[in-house]
């Protein structure tokens, strides 16, 4: 099974009627799911560009489809207590009859903090606050009392209701570092792997199976997805210019087809993208969130649903 998801920077420019724009192509034209970013301001440096807000928005999009699944990707512990956020989650997942898929991770852009005034602790204690968070989270979606003795977010008979509409809802972790698969393989119902190759991500798969086992849980109880860049076109002269638009959003990202190849990221005609694709479901990812930066563009939304998504 290969599902094909659509992911969105909502810092970099995403207004509501852009937002929904994508919203509602992602509903019809038979994407899996829209997935979008948890940020305060543009990463791109251009702090006057619009930034909608994650909540609001993912509320609405419950409201606005039937069919497919969203989330954020992912939000950072360090904006919300693992409380609120386990509340707020379980509350969007009912007002979408459970189609909300929680992604978490532990932050990792401090101008954003310092621009704001949160505090944004060293990497370890980051994911450290990440683990705890993750307990709390699970916790309080159980709907049953609970009491957790953490440092950082103790629980003295805490119960939340609401509880999410599915008993075993998902809960999706990112990153590649050591420590970090530790904490994935401990808690994550689906790992994501970002902006990085194929061979890396069969590299840190088997890293993060290793974890599973050194706890003594099954890895294929944590199910594999890939978010990355995409650039199609039916000729050379289409690609570019759906390169160069996403290069509007961010000045970083590679300049032509070949440095998006040597990036990892997928890129080319349909039944090019069809093949990269496929090379990585043979590796074992399962889903796939493709980033579009260009948010005037959905002509290559409607590409990949005409000629990608039949194939797969």
């Amino acid at each position: 099974m290969t599902d094909i998801c659509l992911m969105l920077e909502g810092q970099e420019d995403l207004t509501w009627e852009r937002f929904f724009r994508f919203v509602d192509a992602a509903e019809q034209l038979g994407y899996d799911g829209l997935f979008r970013s948890d940020h305060l301001t543009s990463l791109d440096g251009n702090p006057r560009r619009e930034s909608l807000a994650l909540w609001p928005s993912l509320t609405a999009l419950a409201q606005r489809t039937t069919r497919i699944r969203f989330g954020p990707m992912v939000c950072s512990i360090t904006f919300r207590h693992p409380a609120i956020l386990a509340k707020m989650a379980a509350s969007v997942d009912v007002l979408s009859s459970g189609r909300l898929d929680l992604g978490i991770g532990a932050g990792w852009n401090p101008h954003e903090h310092e621009m704001f005034g949160i505090p944004y602790p060293r990497y370890r204690d980051r994911l450290n606050h990440l683990d705890e968070g993750a307990t709390v989270i699970e916790a309080l979606w159980s709907g049953h009392p609970r009491t957790t003795s953490g440092p950082q977010y103790p629980l003295i008979d805490a119960e939340s209701h609401p509880s999410p509409v599915n008993t075993q809802p998902k809960l999706i972790m990112g990153g590649k570092g050591s420590q970090t698969l530790k904490v994935v393989a401990k808690h994550a119902t689906e790992w994501n792997f970002s902006y990085d190759t194929l061979e890396f991500f069969v590299e840190k798969s088997a890293e993060l199976d290793r974890a599973c086992d050194d706890i003594g849980r099954s890895p294929a109880e944590v199910t594999r997805s890939m978010m990355l860049p995409f650039a199609i076109g039916r000729n050379t002269a289409d690609l570019q210019t759906h390169i160069d638009a996403h290069r509007a959003a961010f000045s970083g990202l590679p300049t032509n087809s070949v440095g998006w190849r040597e990036a990892g990221f997928i890129v080319g005609t349909p039944d090019e993208v069809v093949d990269q694709i496929g090379q990585r479901r043979e590796a074992g990812a399962t889903r796939f969130m493709l980033q579009q930066n260009a948010l005037d563009d959905l002509k290559s939304v409607e590409l990949v649903a005409s000629e990608v998504i039949p194939q797969l």
